[in-house]
């Protein structure tokens, strides 16, 4: 009996470890705003974006109608950031930088937490936890920390830190034209004009689906992009270190640089990266200590620190939506004065739909929270089977 039980909970908990990782690359919240300069023809689901784990990505299909030609689908996580600048919210990008940058790795640390909760004899588990964290301790050090880190980090979350660099209009002619504004501008036109091919992130997915590019090769591409960047804003301010490829640097680099897309006001925004960079740390030594604290539990069977092996990863559903709804009441409480227009602060929606001046506001879960609440039914039921058995 006592060993079908621990063979039910194995599998249970393998099941839902394998979610965890399908999570990871799946949109869990998606978001659009409709208006009538926003033609359903056109938009039929509004401007739309996609929320992951790692990032905010274009949620905008290309539009293949006999009316409407379209080379490329519309950046509308652009496009959304350009309505959104006007009553003086931030960027998409300047959200849940943490979550973001960490999103790799807390989601490596719950899957070890579900590796050792297999385990019914504490020795062993205790050993598979601290093996488990151990790797991925010094896999987050050398991230954050070590030079070009930042190639530890997942192509996803670099994709969308370029991306959100980026600027796009449609030229007057037939092919769309590609616009970057800013130092990169000049140094995109600069080597067009050398005659070296300048390839944008926002052409890598047409890049990729004709098979002239390995994933590999497109993240190397997309950090480089981001490198070429930085080395023109290191030249021209005197606050910016050489690069050294940090995920630390990248982070509060990038943050900045999204802060100060539209709203170059620096007395506002250092302030807010400073914060970021002690933010980092904090989570950084967070993540150690919750570590510690998690094989310190599980050293006997039963027992609030035991559970938490299974209780945390339940709850994940629970955590994503109080981060979203706190970085929504950030954004719409956070308003920067250089807006174009002067509006009280407000909470966006989190769930429905709501009415924002002349737009429709509609929020929703998508395919990644459902899986993510199958997830914690499966593991819901791994741990009463645990129950029953240490009960028994």
């Amino acid at each position: 009996m006592q060993s079908k039980q621990t063979l039910q909970v194995a599998v249970l908990t393998l099941i839902g470890l394998g979610l965890l990782a399908v999570i990871f690359y799946t949109p869990i919240w998606w978001v659009s705003l409709t208006a009538p300069n926003y033609p359903e023809e056109s938009f039929p689901d509004g401007v739309r974006i996609h929320f992951h784990m790692n990032g905010v990505f274009n949620g905008c299909e290309k539009q293949e109608k006999a009316e409407i030609v379209e080379d490329e689908a519309l950046d509308c996580v652009h496009e959304m950031d350009t309505i959104n600048h006007y009553v003086g919210m931030y960027p998409i990008a300047a959200g849940g930088p943490v979550e973001r940058g960490f999103g790799q790795f807390l989601m490596a640390f719950l899957g070890v937490m579900l590796i050792g909760f297999i385990f019914t004899g504490p020795k062993q588990r205790m050993i598979v936890l601290t093996v488990g964290f151990t790797g991925i301790a010094a896999w987050m050090a050398m991230t954050l920390y070590g030079e070009n880190g930042f190639n530890l980090q997942n192509k996803g979350y670099v994709s969308a830190m370029v991306t959100s660099l980026d600027q796009e209009a449609s030229g007057e002619t037939g092919e769309p034209e590609i616009v970057i504004g800013g130092v990169t501008g000049v140094l995109k036109d600069s080597l067009e004009a050398s005659g070296v091919e300048v390839i944008l992130p926002s052409e890598l997915e047409a890049a990729r689906q004709a098979g002239t590019k390995s994933a590999g090769a497109e993240k190397a591409h997309l950090i480089e992009q981001l490198k070429l960047t930085y080395d023109i804003d290191q030249v021209k301010s005197d606050s910016l270190s050489p690069w050294d490829g940090s995920s630390f640097q990248v982070m509060t680099w990038h943050y900045a640089k999204s802060l100060g897309r539209y709203f170059n006001n620096p007395q506002e925004i250092v302030p807010m990266v400073k914060n970021l960079e002690l933010a980092i740390h904090l989570v950084f030594y967070a993540i150690l200590g919750a570590m510690a604290l998690v094989v310190f539990g599980s050293r006997r069977n039963g027992g609030m620190l035991y559970w938490l092996l299974i209780l945390v990863p339940i709850a994940l559903p629970v955590f994503f939506v109080i981060d979203y709804s706190a970085w929504l009441w950030w954004y719409g409480h956070t308003l920067n004065d250089m807006g174009a227009f002067s509006v009280k602060p407000f909470m966006p929606t989190v769930f429905g739909d709501g009415k924002v001046a002349q737009f429709t506001t509609h929020s929703y879960p998508y395919i990644g929270f459902g899986l993510m609440l199958l997830t914690s039914l499966i593991l819901a039921v791994a741990a009463l089977l645990r129950f029953k058995q240490l009960k028994q």
